[in-house]
């Protein structure tokens, strides 16, 4: 017999070789205990999401989205929100506000409770962000047993219906469709706690007021609300104050309004060369796999520019408002899948729309608002990237650049700045030749008419720039503009060359680049010359003698008007030096960045939440106040008042005073709106276009009155719920199941698959079902006349057919034998030849 223990304890004191031993494997996994303490230690000094008290399942759904540390503005919103207090949030775009409500979401409903009904709602100004916002709830909450269903227009209103029915705990909408649902179904919003205004500005701005207004109506009071935005217009602080209760206002956009990695560059053009600097900057400056959005004034230059890009190989998609949803969805998925470099839309996609790896952002047509141009300019450089934003603009959005650049405390001054330029004449000379020629073609004559028609209507709804930009503007020599330094990286010609000699090394790419830059230097201070240059004499003195009586007569009006030319040029020396130190001025000079007066978001909010400004700031717009001595000395002995000492008690004690009638008295020209105003059947206006007098329409015609008292448009209202109701029979399942449950315990309620079948076959089982159900399994039930009828119909309709199918079936055998006889009948005829 072998002794186990001596030799176990021989096998403990031999090392296995290639393995470590067990007091090196104990010391190894002390170690690594040791570095995941101070690790988690370190991530919980960070102040990460882990340090917020978040759920569980919350947490592991942040963590598997990515995010690791918060952003400034869900930092300073996120524990205000979970505090359960109405937040007002600012931020510039890209700071991942869109988490900022998403969290206190998750983490105030938890999990699903389907008797109680919608909890959470979220409005959204357009169908892409909304759907963004959808896929978002469901990445963020996948650990999250919630259920979120999309409201969108232009979609199915029965599958609607029926989403409703499944009583879903998130509803993520636009305001026009989920306003229709609420008066189509007389929706009770009762169970609504939480209520979210996602671009908040730009929902004021596409005239949601009336719907949001409605909506707010119908929400209980108990509810909180919070709205984002990237602006502060007056509207919405108006909405907040009638609104919200005790809101607070978080501002981040105190100090930029644009992330610090977003490069803004912009190109001088002529008005027809707008699309060929468009194509030069897609070919020769931005690569062909970067991702670019290009937007664009109307849905009919959309149409336009895609049309010109197709003809130039470049590969693009476009969305615009006017476009089927689906086609909208598909061209989307298009672009973020990579398979499109190029995405042309309009102003519909300038709000919400995130797309993680976009590069580049091109304004075809100049924005008439710079809240505008920030947020179309804002889709690139999010999170933490960097991006480049091109606009193009010309003789008509000069006045609006100078708006701009005031808007964004940046000074102009085109001798200095870089980041304004103009294209390269031998590259617009390259592609303006292929520009045209594509115009001129057939296939874009209408298009080509009615964009030009558009963009007059462009120019004329544009809200006007500012007069001061406008009289600026005028002294100002856009020509004098050098070529923009991002062309010379490209330098086509050139490169080509240096490539074929074989020398295309960064020190021969370099060295061409430096020479283009000359030459294109010099070129451009030729040019400038040439304009600058005015010639001393007349188209009188052309060609012309000293004796010829022309000659004569412009010298003789010079000496008398010698006075007034050389006032004239002191004039021009004088603007020219008061434009320089303007320019100056405007650079020392802080300009305020908000859009509504500091007084009334004092009022409107007790409590703001902003960064601390610099001391130097604070010193400049706080000045010190002057002491000035006291000239005027009261004297207490010979001092009469004008009120006696006793006033404030006889006010308390009065019953009428006249002081406080005074204050209750109410003047105004119109006293009652003009909804109460009674209509006058006879009543008629002057119509400007017919040129005759026209009755007027009742103002209440073809309107509904809501609850809140508003009328709205009687389109509201059209009885498909009713109709789907009576398809469905969604009231009918619902009785019988509440009977089945009262007189039998073991009755099963219909499934959700049951009560929303998909599909012929799936309909035609729960119509059985139910017919079980109803007759006890017993198919004894008296049918009517009619369906007798019906069902004598089908029998002989599947008679016939059958008969016609054989008779069908027996000529197709009889072709087949006459086909396989033939060849054996010519067989036997060539046998008896």
């Amino acid at each position: 017999m072998v002794d186990c223990r001596k030799y176990s304890k021989k096998k403990q004191s031999n090392e296995i070789p290639g393995f470590p031993s067990l007091e090196e494997h104990r010391a190894a996994s002390v170690r690594d205990d040791i570095l995941k303490s101070t690790k988690a230690a370190k991530s919980n000094k960070s102040g990460g999401f882990q340090s917020m008290g978040l759920n569980q399942d919350l947490v592991k759904g942040i963590t598997k989205r990515g995010y690791k540390v918060p952003t400034p503005i869900q930092r300073k919103t996120i524990p205000m929100i979970l505090e359960g207090r109405d937040v007002v949030a600012m931020a510039k775009t890209g700071s991942g506000k869109t988490a900022c409500f998403l969290i206190p979401l998750f983490e105030r409903l938890q999990r699903r409770e389907p008797t109680k009904g919608a909890r959470a709602l979220i409005l959204s100004p357009t169908r892409e962000l909304a759907v963004q916002t959808y896929k978002f709830i469901k990445e963020l909450g996948r650990f999250m047993e919630l259920k979120t269903i999309l409201v969108l227009g232009g979609d199915s209103m029965d599958s609607q219906f029926s989403a409703i029915h499944t009583c879903p705990d998130v509803i993520v909408a636009t305001p026009g469709r989920f306003l229709h649902l609420c008066v189509e179904m007389d929706l009770k919003l009762n169970s609504i706690e939480y209520v979210v205004f996602d671009e908040a500005d730009r929902l004021f701005e596409m005239g949601f007021g009336e719907q949001l207004n409605e909506t707010l109506h119908r929400l209980p009071s108990s509810r909180q609300m919070v709205m984002f935005s990237a602006t502060l217009p007056k509207l919405l602080v108006d909405f907040a104050r009638a609104g919200l209760s005790d809101p607070v206002l978080i501002r981040l956009d105190v100090e930029s309004k644009l992330p610090d990695s977003l490069a803004l560059k912009f190109l001088y053009c002529r008005p027809d060369d707008r699309y060929t600097s468009l194509i030069v900057l897609l070919k020769y400056v931005i690569p062909e796999k970067s991702q670019t959005v290009v937007f664009a004034g109307t849905q009919h230059h959309v149409e336009l520019i895609s049309f010109i890009l197709t003809q130039s190989n470049i590969s693009n998609t476009s969305v615009y408002s006017s476009l089927d949803p689906a086609a909208r969805k598909i061209n989307t998925a298009k672009f973020v899948s990579k398979k499109v470099s190029v995405l042309i839309v309009t102003d519909v996609a300038a709000r919400g729309i995130d797309i993680p790896s976009l590069d580049y952002v091109i304004n075809v047509h100049f924005p008439g608002k710079p809240k505008l141009f920030v947020h179309r300019v804002g889709r690139c450089a999010r999170a933490g990237r960097s991006g480049t934003a091109f606009s193009i603009f010309s003789t008509d959005d000069t006045a609006h650049l100078l708006d701009l650049h005031l808007f964004l405390n940046r000074p102009f001054n085109i001798d200095d700045n870089i980041a304004i330029g103009t294209v390269p004449q031998d590259l617009l000379e390259e592609e303006h030749l292929t520009v045209t020629e594509i115009k001129k073609s057939h296939h874009i004559a209408g298009v080509l008419r009615t964009s030009e028609n558009a963009y007059k209507k462009y120019l004329s709804s544009r809200p006007v720039a500012s007069t001061d930009a406008n009289s600026r503007v005028k002294k100002i020599k856009f020509f004098a503009l050098k070529p923009l330094e991002d062309f010379f990286h490209a330098v086509p010609v050139l490169a080509q060359a240096a490539e074929v000699s074989g020398q295309a090394n960064e020190t021969s790419k370099s060295e061409v680049a430096a020479a283009e830059r000359k030459l294109q230097e010099k070129k451009h201070d030729i040019l400038v010359q040439m304009r600058n240059f005015r010639p001393g004499g007349t188209i009188f003195e052309l060609n012309c003698t000293q004796k010829s009586t022309p000659f004569v007569v412009m010298k003789e009006k010079r000496l008398q008007h010698s006075e007034k030319i050389e006032k004239f040029r002191e004039q021009r020396q004088k603007e020219d030096l008061s434009e320089e130190q303007r320019a100056i001025e405007v650079k020392e000079q802080q300009k305020t960045t908000s859009t509504v007066d500091e007084d009334v978001i004092s009022k409107t909010f007790n409590h703001v939440v902003a960064p601390k400004r610099r001391q130097d700031m604070d010193n400049l717009y706080k000045e010190k106040p002057k002491k000035r001595k006291k000239s005027n000395v009261k004297d207490t002995e010979h001092y009469i008042p004008y009120q006696s000492a006793d006033k404030h008690t006889e006010d308390g004690l009065a019953i009428n005073s006249f002081e406080r009638q005074a204050q209750n008295a109410e003047f105004s020209v119109m006293d009652r709106n003009q909804t109460e105003v009674k209509h006058k059947p006879g009543l008629k206006k002057w119509d400007r276009i017919k040129k005759k007098m026209v009755s007027v329409q009742d103002p209440r015609s073809n309107k509904i009155r809501t609850e809140s008292g508003a009328w709205i448009p009687a389109s509201f209202k059209t009885g498909r719920y009713t109709e789907w109701k009576e398809k469905s029979k969604i009231e009918e399942q619902l009785q019988r199941e509440n009977a089945g449950n009262e007189a039998d315990e073991d009755f099963k309620p219909l499934s959700h698959a049951q009560r929303y079948p998909v599909g012929r076959h799936a309909r035609h089982n729960v119509k059985i079902e139910l017919k079980k159900r109803l007759t006890g399994g017993n198919d004894t039930e008296m049918r009517r006349p009619e369906q007798i009828v019906k069902s004598r119909m089908r029998l002989e309709f599947i008679k016939k057919r059958n008969e016609d199918n054989a008779e069908r079936k027996a000529e197709n055998r009889k072709r087949s034998m006459r086909k396989s006889q033939r060849p054996q009948m010519k067989n036997k005829a060539k046998k008896r030849k």
